[in-house]
């Protein structure tokens, strides 16, 4: 199959064969189509499939065919992502697809001045790819007016409803004409995106072109067990020991990604962090020098885990578990992207162990320990499994108090050193599903 084959112009043609694509993957033979014929779309593929070509490119020739010419303070189409980085990222490969063709895109997002984003949209785009509030303040102003929007996007659903826009969503849509196509794409759809699916789609198609929640095969994965405290040590051990060179690592909190950036610094490593505490400027620079090799490991919180495309990166660690175990899924997915293969490795203590037994019960396989020398634990990582379940290792009997006097007493409670550690059970955030009281849907 062709790109030619499924009905694409000249110049979408002529600028993916510059950009380097040959043949439509997967999930793109599917979606195409079905754009083109006007229908709402649920698509779910794994990372690094090509997802974004998959609305972008038949967007764009709907957009160039049909529909009369953008209105000042309009736009004709709505890509919504749940990141800053991401967002930028899609439109720069909108604006790649739409080279050869007489359409306007822009992207607008949080943490940059509201003003020149307001002079930009008086002229009206066809595209316009946005994080929620940013949009929603935009629309508040009157800077942006949404009557004319033919068709809305959802990337990545299921980590907006994690990031808690729920609230943000429902508003967005009650700003929306009821005519319009609506997508969804993502790598993962929880049950609260179909659920969120089933009030805002009319007589969608449903694509999902591999397994649903599976990291892709491309990616070597494995576990090191190790006490909490001795990450960061066991971290530049296996940094030094494997000579890495290019390394997404991806920490739990903004603290943590600055406290392990400072600490490789002192030892001389080129590290740099982003987390939602930037200025989106400096997130921005850190994530182009680490794309340019000019910095050799990047620590992020799970801003970078949506979407972004990392040219051959060979290697990811989760310096900490997600507590979201679908996120695990989007973390490794920046490595073994396009068919190169990667490896994902994570460094798990036993408070995390609910969290490890929940990613393997999502994936379906159980992720292979590997113990390093001089880092084993104090504190055991219980065994788990694909299964779900904690094996927990009985606890050795009670050694007899020494009768007759002797021996020391008072002993108090034995504890053995090989009981399993208490663990912190892994809390999944409640998220609340945006419920939209619309009506009936007319029929396009």
């Amino acid at each position: 199959m062709t790109f030619a084959s499924l009905g694409l112009i000249e110049p979408l043609l002529r600028a993916l064969e510059t950009l380097g694509y040959q043949n439509p993957t997967p999930v793109q033979a599917q979606a195409i189509p079905a754009v083109l014929a006007g229908r709402d779309l649920m698509a779910a593929a794994q990372t690094g499939t090509g997802k974004t070509a998959g609305f972008a490119v038949p967007l764009l020739q709907l957009l160039t065919m049909e529909g009369p010419k953008v209105a000042a303070n309009s736009a004709r189409a709505l890509i919504l992502c749940p990141t800053r980085e991401l967002a930028e990222q899609v439109h720069a490969s909108v604006a790649e697809y739409a080279q050869h063709l007489p359409l306007t895109t822009y992207a607008v997002y949080g943490g940059v001045s509201i003003n020149p984003q307001m002079m930009k949209l008086r002229k009206g785009v066809d595209i316009l790819v946005a994080t929620p509030g940013r949009l929603i303040d935009l629309f508040r102003q009157n800077a942006l007016k949404l009557n004319q929007l033919q068709t809305l996007v959802l990337d990545e659903a299921d980590r907006m409803l994690d990031l808690g826009f729920s609230e943000e969503l429902a508003n967005i849509y009650r700003m929306l004409p009821k005519k319009r196509q609506t997508l969804l794409f993502s790598a993962t759809f929880s049950d609260d995106i179909r659920l969120l699916a089933g009030q805002i789609l009319n007589d969608p198609l449903s694509i999902e072109v591999s397994p649903r929640n599976v990291a892709a095969n491309t990616v070597k994965q494995w576990v090191v067990p190790v006490d909490k405290k001795r990450k960061p040590e066991l971290f530049v051990h296996l940094m030094r020991k494997g000579r890495w060179k290019q390394v997404l690592v991806f920490a739990k909190t903004r603290n943590g990604v600055d406290a392990l950036v400072d600490k490789l610094q002192g030892l001389g490593v080129n590290a740099d962090g982003i987390h939602g505490d930037k200025p989106q400027a400096t997130r921005q620079r850190a994530l182009d020098r680490f794309k340019s090799s000019d910095v050799q490991i990047l620590v992020a919180t799970d801003v970078a885990a949506r979407g972004l495309d990392i040219e051959d990166l060979p290697l990811v660690v989760n310096f900490d578990l997600p507590i979201v175990a679908e996120d695990y899924i989007h973390r490794i997915g920046r490595t073994g992207r396009a068919g190169n293969t990667g490896e994902a490795i994570s460094l798990v203590c036993a408070d995390e162990v609910n969290m490890l037994s929940a990613i393997e019960m999502l994936t379906r396989q159980t992720l292979t320990r590997k113990t390093e020398p001089d880092f084993e634990p104090e504190h055991r990582v219980p065994e788990t499994d694909a299964s779900g379940q904690v094996v927990k290792k009985p606890k050795k009997p009670k050694k007899p108090k020494a009768s007759g006097g002797g021996g020391k007493r008072n002993l108090g409670k034995w504890v053995d050193s090989g009981d399993a550690a208490p663990s912190e059970p892994s809390i999944k955030p409640v998220r609340k599903v945006p419920v939209f009281n619309t009506g009936p849907r007319k029929k396009k």
